[in-house]
This record gives C-alpha cells, structure tokens and sequence, in this order.
C-alpha cells in the first residue's frame, strides 16, 4: 500500500487531501465521524458501539485482504476509505466527516485510492437518497450494477440502496 499519496495544492474552498495508512488514533475520530446523526442518516448506517467499533477496527487493520486508508484534508483526519472482500466480491467503502461535506474531499480521496489499488471490479453499496456519494462514485468512473441491481431491492434494515461497479 502506498503510505502517502497527496493532491492538488489546496485552496481556501479545497484543501490539500492526502492518504496515509490507518493508525489507532484515527479510530477515536472515525468514531465520532460516524455517529454523527445528520451522517448516519445520509448513509443509512448504524455503527457499532462502544468497544465493538474499537474491536472491529481493530480485526481489519490486522486483515492483510483489507486496504486501509485514512483521508487527510489539510492535515487532518477527515475520514477514510476502505476496501475488503466479502461474498467473493472487492467492495469500496469510504466516509468523511460532515465538517468536510461539500468540498471535493471524498472525490479527491477515492481518486487517490483508486490509483493506488488497481484491483478491478470494485463494488460500492450506497443508500439510494445519498445522492452526493453517488456523484463521488460516478466523477470515479463508477457505474450502477445493473446485474446486481436486478436481484437487489430492498436491505433488510428497509433502506434502499444502489450497487455501483468498478470494471
């Protein structure tokens, strides 16, 4: 995995976004980023709790199949994005933080990765109001799963969502 990669000389709307591996005191900022209401709702998400989350993060970090990095935004840790294998299938998985929502971070972050990590077909699952992170999917060359979106409605928790590929 490449420890470091950056963009773009940043500006006062975009800032510098940089990707650097997981380390542990990412995870208390990963915490509160994803309990956020305002961002679990747009995600359709509910993270894990407490010490389950801090496990859990854990597990993957020790996972050599996982890719794990976390975005920086300036300098600071403003989320992360995350590849693993479930169900024979590389899904994508990325979050930021709502203080950097709208600012081109998330884009810049998968783009980043993307170059990093070559592997091919990539899936990302996305709730189906999250139209922001449908755009970030698709300036990355994602497209909706027709194939996918065919035996796919509605996930068990009642939310919808899309499956958008990577080929």
């Amino acid at each position: 995995m490449i420890e470091s990669v950056s963009s773009r000389s940043p500006t006062a709307e975009t800032p510098r976004v940089q990707l650097r591996k997981v380390v542990g005191d990412d995870l208390p900022v990963f915490y509160e980023q994803m309990h956020d209401p305002a961002a679990r709702h747009m995600a359709a998400y509910t993270p894990r709790i407490g010490d389950a989350f801090f496990t859990h993060w854990r597990k993957i970090m020790a996972d050599p199949a996982a890719w794990l990095s976390s975005v920086l935004a300036d300098g600071e840790v403003a989320g992360h994005v995350a590849s693993w294998v479930a169900q024979d299938q590389r899904l994508i998985g990325y979050w930021i933080g709502r203080p950097w929502w709208g600012r081109g971070i998330a884009t810049e972050a998968l783009r980043q990765f993307l170059v990093a990590h070559d592997a091919r077909p990539l899936y990302a699952h996305v709730a189906l109001e999250n139209l922001g992170s449908i755009r970030v999917l698709e300036k990355n060359g994602f497209t909706l799963d027709q194939a996918t979106m065919a035996a796919l409605d509605t996930r068990a928790d009642g939310f919808a969502e899309r499956v958008y590929v990577l080929a």
